[in-house]
């Protein structure tokens, strides 16, 4: 984290030369206050090729999935995530990201039809799931899916069934309810502006100013969200990332 200030938000937003739909203009009023607690517009060099070095705070899973082949990669002015051959696990990219409601904006791109990104944010300190897994937002080119993980299928109760195939069926329709997905076609190759929103336990997605899905459900509400993930289980590009936690006065 580099540095830390107040934005006011009003009806128009401007912010590194993305503006923020008019959606997150309606939700905001002018008591709530932005707090940036980082950004990154992945402009910088790597001293070599062969290993990962994103910097800023950022971490990968390739040494312990992809048996430390190279994953991530920053050219052109943006960070490339690409699944390597070898990994056995998603390509998981993460930075730190402490609070209780807040905003991610970003712009990414997906390179083919079958490409996705998913955000997904996590409290290593709470052991009543998964690997700390609360909520998630994936995105591909057909759709966008917004999960409650907490105390949807990340959680302890559900998870070691869910893998055993065990689960009874009254189980398996609390878990369908722990999810909503929202039909939403995109261009592969093409850059979008990306807006994701948690406040209380409601987790909304915009993207190129348009409100593409909203789903409430009470483990989005968990009060620490300590981790964020960028999960690509193939391809994904991104860049000019910005994390802002909310408060209101």
């Amino acid at each position: 984290m580099r540095f830390l200030f107040f934005v006011i938000v009003t009806t128009a937003v401007v912010s590194s030369g993305l503006q923020f739909s008019s959606l997150a203009a309606k939700e905001t009023s002018p008591e709530e206050a932005r707090v940036l607690l980082f950004e990154d517009q992945f402009d910088r060099n790597e001293s070599q090729e062969v290993k990962e070095e994103i910097g800023n705070g950022w971490a990968s899973n390739s040494e312990r999935r992809a048996h430390g082949n190279k994953q991530v990669d920053l050219k052109d002015g943006a960070m490339h995530i690409s699944f390597h051959e070898s990994a056995d696990h998603a390509v998981s990219v993460t930075h730190p990201a402490e609070f209780r409601d807040g905003v991610v904006s970003l712009r990414f791109m997906l390179e083919g039809k079958a490409d996705s990104l998913g955000l997904n944010f996590a409290d290593l300190k709470f052991k009543g799931v998964h690997a700390g897994h609360l909520c998630v937002v994936k995105i591909n080119t057909r759709q966008v899916q917004i999960s409650d993980l907490k105390t949807g299928r990340m959680a302890n109760k559900y998870y070691e069934l869910n893998k055993a195939k065990k689960l009874t069926p009254e189980m398996q329709v609390e878990l369908k309810s722990k999810s909503n997905r929202f039909p939403n076609r995109l261009d592969t190759n093409r850059w979008y502006a990306l807006q994701v929103r948690i406040q209380g336990d409601t987790m909304s997605v915009t993207i190129d100013g348009k409100l593409v899905g909203e789903f409430s459900s009470k483990g989005i509400a968990h009060p620490t969200k300590r981790l964020l993930r960028l999960a690509v289980p193939k391809n994904a590009v991104v860049d000019d990332v910005q994390v802002y936690s909310l408060s209101n006065s």
